[in-house]
């Protein structure tokens, strides 16, 4: 497979790269067509029983029989632990290249994003560098400017083969495909097995823990229930929904600190609290190399606190700095 890859956001790459005209110019008044070769009516059927049948599922968790608290708890810190694996796996370490781990872990946070069940990690790098090369402009494969729904979970269920097709993945993301273990996951559905697994692990860990409390057939069938039910069905949608929300809510509501990023981003308070610091999108949109995406104390930015941490305990290097930082220091270098 050779390609040139588009830029994977390094500490110098410009904001947007995008060649259309600035016609966005920060504006959420602003209303944009679907992209060029969307069809509405053509739906990806795939996603749209999917995306369609885990809210339907998640219902459940409203049925008494399949609450307790072990599920309940589970579920709040599966909402963290496995959402990491999107906004600091798929997210700041793939589509940006913010820090460097050792394989095996990069590969273990990749098995944990395959467990919120959000694509496979080449399509989701390619199609979010394709987002930040064409934001808030046509091209974009999930602007809110088209309108809330499409991009929070419209463009998902409806074929857009100007975005999803092999030349993107191949631009977009070659880093990703040149490595056999990504390249098999995009050949196989061998990702989707993983999250069966991981599903029927909880599972049995429900079951062990109810046969344990209750020691009998019925308490260990009823906290297997509950920890399918909450700690993977409902966990499941709940992280899709913080996921989309970066893709909508922070394209339309919220402060703007740069006003150079030719798009409508946004820092958004509520996003940036319950997606752990993605929420701060408008600093990320300026600065999409940087591994953090606060710039001020109560832009509380969890994943980096994590990334930090990787950093003290050895396991995480070339963590890049906010950009004001980098030049900062480059201009001290060269003054010597």
């Amino acid at each position: 497979m050779t390609t040139t890859a588009a830029p994977a956001s390094t500490p110098d790459t410009a904001t947007n790269n995008s060649t259309e005209a600035p016609a966005i110019a920060n504006d959420p008044r602003v209303h944009l067509p679907l992209p060029d070769q969307v069809t509405p009516g053509k739906l990806l059927w795939p996603y749209v029983i999917s995306i369609g049948l885990f809210p339907v599922l998640a219902v459940l968790a409203l049925v008494p029989y399949f609450f307790t608290w072990t599920a309940a708890i589970t579920a709040v810190v599966g909402i963290f632990v496995f959402g990491q694996g999107i906004n600091l796996c798929y997210h700041r370490l793939l589509s940006h290249r913010s820090f460097v781990v050792p394989g095996w872990l990069e590969r273990f946070f990749v098995i944990v994003a395959l467990c919120c069940l959000q694509d496979t990690p080449g399509k989701w790098v390619a199609i979010h560098r394709f987002h930040h090369n064409h934001s808030d402009h046509q091209p974009d494969p999930h602007s809110p400017l088209v309108n809330f729904l499409w991009s929070h979970v419209g463009w998902l269920v409806i074929r857009n083969p100007g975005a999803h097709n092999i030349a993107v993945y191949r631009k977009y993301a070659s880093d990703i495909l040149s490595n056999p273990f990504y390249l098999k996951l995009e050949k196989t559905l061998q990702w989707v097995w993983i999250y069966i697994a991981h599903a029927a692990l909880f599972t049995a860990i429900g079951f062990g823990v109810g046969w344990f409390v209750g020691g009998d057939l019925a308490t260990a069938a009823r906290f297997g229930a509950s920890m399918l039910v909450w700690g993977v069905i409902l966990r499941t949608v709940l992280v899709w929904h913080i996921t989309w929300s970066v893709n909508s809510l922070t394209h339309l509501f919220g402060y703007q600190r740069y006003k150079n990023t030719d798009d409508n981003s946004r820092n958004n308070w509520l996003v940036g609290l319950v997606a752990v610091g993605e929420g701060w999108h408008n600093n990320h949109h300026h600065d999409p190399a940087a591994a953090t995406t606060q710039r001020s104390w109560w832009e509380i930015d969890m994943t980096y606190y994590f990334i930090v941490l990787l950093e003290r305990v050895g396991l995480a290097t070339r963590v890049t700095k906010p950009r004001e930082q980098r030049h900062a220091e480059r201009a001290a270098a060269a003054a010597e």
